[in-house]
């Protein structure tokens, strides 16, 4: 029969312990829960009960929280349900380091924080180079993540604009039997990264800011011949672009310009044998400085939990159809 480990975990009955436990103790029944022991509440402890080694890790995550809170981070549920999850994957993570990362957007947005280690990688990595590739699947904040450092970037006023790119690609429609003229036709590809946009800053500033030329979106194939000076970039669902059209766009970039290219190499719309940039590029520019790959899996897919089990059910029904 296995014998229960207690530890107690001494804390100062405030504010700071009441945003831990969440309403109704909640995030400690999550706890509970996810590793298993049992958490009871004093005046001004802690008390951990169960398998030792389940134990000693949540007092460790009790005192990474808590460490967290004092420095006034507000846990949305959301972020306590990805802090536990990364507890569970991870030894010991650094959690205070992660979300030391938060874009901070000077909108009702507030602050974004990454929602998982891959994600922090991609933010840090956006910071520090100035070509970053984000290559995985649909939901793993690829986009988003750009646009936010992009706002933040342009509020801070470390560039005079935003490029959004993106190929304008049918996905089992034909371009040229919608209505409209051209840009009536490319407006419906380019509509995800209008919604990003709204969610950042709201739907009237965004739109002032594509009438000022602050904000400009673009279908891929209008990029040549352009330089683009004092400028942060995005080409998004990069997977439908061609070799051409990546070497071309990547020759786009001018000075004091950052580009973040995203794209997910499992959903390539191109007709026929047609060979994806993305995919080409990754062979090309590996190992170059100042150009930083980040792989995203399923696991980083920060959307409904659902939409992490559709993801591996189609990878593993691949994986059994090429085999």
């Amino acid at each position: 029969m296995n014998e229960f480990f207690t530890q107690k975990l001494a804390f100062e009955h405030n504010h700071h312990s009441k945003k831990l436990f969440g309403v109704k103790d909640q995030h400690l029944i999550l706890i509970e829960k996810k590793f298993g022991v049992r958490v009871t509440t004093g005046k001004d402890c802690i008390l951990i009960k169960g398998d030792e080694g389940n134990v000693s890790k949540v007092y460790r995550l009790l005192q990474n929280l808590l460490d967290l809170l004092t420095k006034d981070f507000i846990f949305r549920s959301r972020d306590f349900k990805f802090i536990l999850s990364l507890w569970e994957e991870n030894d010991n993570p650094d959690i205070k380091k992660i979300f030391s990362e938060r874009i901070e957007i000077a909108s009702v947005k507030g602050y974004i924080t990454p929602r998982s280690i891959v994600q922090y990688e991609y933010i840090y990595a956006i910071d520090n180079f100035d070509v970053v590739i984000g290559i995985g699947p649909a939901g793993t904040g690829k986009t988003y993540l750009a646009m936010a450092k992009a706002v933040s970037a342009l509020q801070k006023k470390k560039f005079g604009r935003i490029v959004l790119v993106r190929p304008a690609v049918e996905a089992g429609e034909k371009l040229g039997y919608l209505p409209g003229d051209i840009f009536e036709k490319v407006n419906p590809y380019l509509r995800p990264l209008y919604d990003a946009l709204y969610d950042m800053v709201g739907m009237e500033q965004a739109r002032q800011m594509v009438e000022n030329g602050i904000v400009e979106i673009a279908p891929l194939a209008f990029m040549r011949g352009r330089t683009l000076n004092d400028s942060f970039i995005i080409l998004d669902e990069a997977q439908n672009s061609t070799p051409e059209q990546m070497k071309m766009f990547l020759t786009r970039l001018g000075f004091n310009s950052k580009v973040v290219i995203t794209g997910d190499i499992t959903q390539i719309d191109l007709p026929g044998h047609q060979k994806s940039g993305l995919v080409e590029t990754q062979h090309i520019l590996k190992g170059i400085k100042d150009i930083e790959f980040i792989h995203f899996s399923e696991r980083d897919v920060v959307r409904n939990d659902i939409v992490k089990t559709v993801i591996k059910a189609y990878e593993k029904y691949e994986e059994k159809k090429y085999c």
